[in-house]
């Protein structure tokens, strides 16, 4: 059996979308005949945690870990709630404190790649021994944080063994490198990190065709697209709300902002008494300040649920039993490639899915060919209405279902078959 290491910053009990990717490649590498071993911080500053997470890491797996000094720990001593924003991505552009500003001038141009690059150097030494004693033949890295690459970058270099650098999201392209206050030369820097890891891996994962083809202006070698996934034990219906809810899940950072659909739901409000008694916008995770003051300029605190974080089981039973779930990406160039793992989640919900994202995002292409709900851009209003009332008349006849097709190629175990084929493939 072929062994592998993967070395990656998030593992449960870890919470967010960062950690369920590696977390189920691990799970089901074995069904392919690769055996994975498994580098972790001992001590990480996780801005949210997940214990139910530790309890679907699979038996026997080899786990090594190795302490990292982060700088965020110190700052997060003196100034807790804003350091703690800022590593979730919960950055506010409006009305920042002259507190704020300077730890992402900190942030952006001190730690390039980002703050976890003091990891990298003890972990190539104590990784260059369990090379040798587990007889490893492939490393993979997984990013962010990118410095992880640089890890991979180093151990490539001391031994013969093959790297996967794997892109769960952009590097430079990424919306909030813009917020970070960042020096022409950080800015530089940082593009030629990037443009040494794409050229230098073996071979190259990323998460969407956006991406692929962002890459692709760096990098001439292979680029392999994998999309994030569903587990099938997550699959299935429940018992639907009784009310017409639409459900967001997960961080709704400042930018996803879909200020036509606060309007569309005021005016239903206003135009529907049914619709008033029926309906709640209930959302799951972190909400910035910005998103909560354009919601209650709209008037819907009275049909809003502010839900807050929820283990990772307990969102997945919110999503069997939404009427209707909500996907939201920020409307710029650089999201266009950005597929939030959830999107793969709603589908095995198998629950209609409200998509509000820029013109020619891939993950409203994965929607349009799976039929798994409707896709709008941010200035679209009256198909939009059009949309959530014709879901509505379908609600209160208890027809609201969708039809979906082709989503089993998102399984976590089909995806992992193609993992192990690029793993192996020469």
């Amino acid at each position: 059996m072929r062994k592998v290491l993967i070395i990656t910053y998030y593992w449960p009990p870890a919470g967010g979308p960062g950690v369920q990717r590696w977390l189920k490649f691990v799970t089901y590498l074995r069904d392919f005949n690769i055996d994975p071993v498994v580098y972790i911080p001992e001590n990480p500053d996780y801005p949210l945690v997940d214990l139910s997470l530790c309890n679907e890491v699979p038996e026997g797996i080899t786990i090594y870990k190795q302490p990292i000094w982060e700088p965020n720990k110190i700052a997060g001593f003196f100034f807790k709630q804003k350091t703690k924003r800022i590593s979730s991505g919960v950055i506010h552009t409006k009305n920042q404190s002259v507190l704020e500003r300077i730890l992402l001038w900190i942030r952006g141009n001190l730690f390039i790649p980002d703050a976890r690059k003091f990891w990298v150097k003890p972990s190539v030494k104590v990784l260059s021994k369990i090379i040798e004693t587990e007889g490893i033949d492939t490393i993979i890295t997984t990013g962010p944080p990118h410095s992880l690459h640089l890890i991979g970058y180093q151990l490539r270099k001391k031994h013969q063994l093959q790297w996967l650098a794997d892109f769960r999201d952009p590097w430079t392209s990424i919306g909030y490198h813009k917020k970070l206050k960042l020096t022409k030369a950080s800015k530089k820097k940082h593009k030629c990190l990037e443009r040494l890891v794409l050229q230098q891996a073996d071979k190259v994962i990323v998460t969407s065709t956006g991406t692929q083809r962002e890459f692709a202006q760096i990098r001439k070698n292979s680029i392999k697209v994998i999309t994030n996934g569903f587990d099938r034990a997550f699959s299935g219906i429940r018992s639907l709300d009784t009310f017409f809810s639409i459900v967001h899940i997960g961080s709704l950072l400042t930018g996803r902002n879909p200020t036509k659909l606060w309007a569309v739901l005021q005016e239903l409000l206003m135009e529907n008494a049914d619709f008033k008694n029926s309906f709640k916008l209930r959302l799951v995770g972190v909400v910035s300040y910005d998103v909560l003051d354009a919601i209650y300029s709209y008037g819907l605190e009275q049909n809003l649920e502010l839900v807050g974080y929820l283990s990772h089981a307990e969102a997945v039973a919110c999503q069997k039993s939404a009427q209707i779930l909500l996907l939201i990406e920020i409307d710029s160039e650089e999201t266009k490639c950005i597929i939030p793992g959830k999107l793969f989640e709603y589908m095995a919900a198998q629950r209609p899915i409200l998509a509000i994202g820029p013109k020619g995002w891939d993950a409203g292409t994965i929607i349009n060919d799976t039929h798994t709900g409707f896709v709008f851009e941010y200035k679209e209003k009256e198909h939009l209405k059009s949309q959530i009332l014709t879901w509505f008349s379908l609600y209160q006849k208890k027809q609201l279902r969708v039809n979906s097709k082709g989503i089993e190629a998102y399984s976590r175990s089909a995806l992992t078959g193609k993992l192990a084929e690029y793993i192996a493939w020469e």
